[in-house]
């Protein structure tokens, strides 16, 4: 499968948001948008990966990237935030270099500033934190990168976006032919989202960059590194596929701080957005209380889910059998989930998962004639009767996941249903897929 390029020919035009760290940008972007998408907090850092989110202005519809703060050196985590800036900055129509304007012209600015001025991109300075008149003059400092006039704004109470988003607009290319059509299939039914989802640093970003084919995830060997819900779409064999990585879950103990909170909110939507969900554990730790924990929440969002053992290849045979017996045990829950084995880092076993995917996608939005619905049931229940009850009758009152609704004479033990819904599950040869059973009761 390959990835999707960020923008195809006949696409949106992508406006850029770069600068040094704490200047703004998730500010703008969110001021941009109109909503909060990105995830704000008062101290460099915060934000780390690319993303994307549409915005509009006088009647133009354009691709806003937000980036991590662009730095000349760092350690290796700092040196891939800044390498995704500069991918943003290669496929960008125009470039918003944000600047501080209560700070001043720093070393960083000039650098970045002396990055945009080879890349031939069209740029338009923003002076942010001009909150009021009085600070204006202070912009004009900011000539000095090269770069044309700034435009003074404030991100966080509005001020100036208007002018700013105007000469933003008029530096578009000229608007292509409507693409609805192509835009729609997309974003359809035929584009399932798959969420990738974890506990911190068992390589989420890893297998999500080794699934699209490009790095558009930072990974690092440090817990936390993903702080927001980065979303691709991959072209396969079999149609387009979203993949979406997320934050790492933490305990809500450990979730305490503004930034891990939004983290966890994005993940969270993330997994009750998704068709489906790829469980990543890492195979090194076996399965812990929080993967547990974990499972349980993404079972709860009734989506399908793919169990994914990472870093397999590094177990030796008396682990690898111990990790799949914890699997059977502590994740029972899910057993109708595949559990796949393999690494992200090197590709082993990964060709495995858009199948197991596929067919997870399928069994959600699988429908069974109520005919043979009832005939499976009826069996079951001649096998094995109700305790104290006697099933009338049942219906498949839904799809996504399948929900079937059993007319009862009494309510049914939650023993019973588990053994309904294997039996339901054997006879229609359901697939990785959660069914849910709603019993109603009716007199005989």
């Amino acid at each position: 499968m390959t990835a999707v390029a960020d923008h195809p020919p006949v696409r949106r035009p992508v406006v850029a948001l770069v600068g040094r760290p704490n200047v703004g940008k998730s500010t703008l972007l969110n001021r941009i948008v109109g909503r909060r998408e990105a995830i704000v907090e008062e101290r460099p850092g915060v934000t780390r990966d690319r993303k994307v989110v549409e915005g509009e202005w006088a009647g133009r519809v354009f691709d806003v990237v937000d980036t991590g703060g662009w730095l000349a050196g760092g350690g290796r985590l700092e040196q891939q935030v800044s390498a995704q800036a500069e991918r943003a900055i290669a496929q960008a129509d125009v470039v918003l270099l944000v600047v501080d304007a209560a700070v001043g012209v720093t070393e960083e600015d000039e650098q970045v500033a002396g990055l945009l001025r080879r890349s031939g991109r069209p740029v338009l300075v923003v002076a942010n934190k001009v909150d009021s008149d009085t600070r204006e003059p202070d912009v004009w400092e900011f000539t000095r990168l090269g770069l044309g006039d700034p435009w003074p704004v404030s991100a966080l109470h509005g001020r100036g976006s208007g002018d700013l988003l105007d000469q933003v607009v008029s530096r578009l290319p000229a608007e292509p032919e409507p693409a609805a059509p192509a835009d729609q299939e997309e974003e359809g039914p035929g584009c399932p989202a798959v969420a990738i989802v974890g506990r911190p640093n068992v390589g989420k970003s890893t297998l999500f960059n080794r699934l699209i084919g490009e790095d558009r995830s930072v990974t690092h060997d440090m817990p936390g590194t993903t702080r927001d819900a980065i979303d691709t779409v991959v072209e396969t064999d079999e149609g387009p596929v979203r993949f979406v990585d997320t934050a790492g879950l933490r305990r809500r103990a450990r979730a305490g701080e503004a930034t891990e909170y939004y983290s966890l909110v994005r993940a969270l939507k993330a997994i009750d957005r998704a068709d489906t969900a790829l469980l990543v554990i890492d195979a090194t730790e076996g399965v812990t209380h929080q993967d547990q924990r974990l499972a349980e929440r993404v079972d709860a969002a009734g989506s399908p889910i793919v169990i994914v053992l990472n870093k397999w290849e590094t177990l030796d045979a008396d682990a690898r059998a111990n990790v799949i017996a914890q699997v059977a045990d502590r994740l029972s829950f899910l057993g109708y989930a595949p559990v796949l084995k393999v690494s992200a880092l090197t590709g082993l076993g990964v060709h495995k998962l858009l199948p197991a995917l596929r067919q997870a996608v399928t069994e959600y939005h699988r429908r069974v004639p109520t005919a043979e619905l009832n005939r499976a049931v009826q069996a079951a229940q001649a096998a094995h009767p109700a305790p104290g009850s006697r099933i009338l009758y049942a219906t498949q009152g839904a799809v996504d996941p399948p929900t079937f609704t059993v007319f009862a004479t009494r309510t049914l033990p939650p023993t019973y249903l588990r053994y309904l819904e294997r039996r339901i599950r054997e006879h229609f040869g359901f697939g990785p897929t959660p069914l849910k059973i709603r019993v109603r009761r009716r007199s005989s």
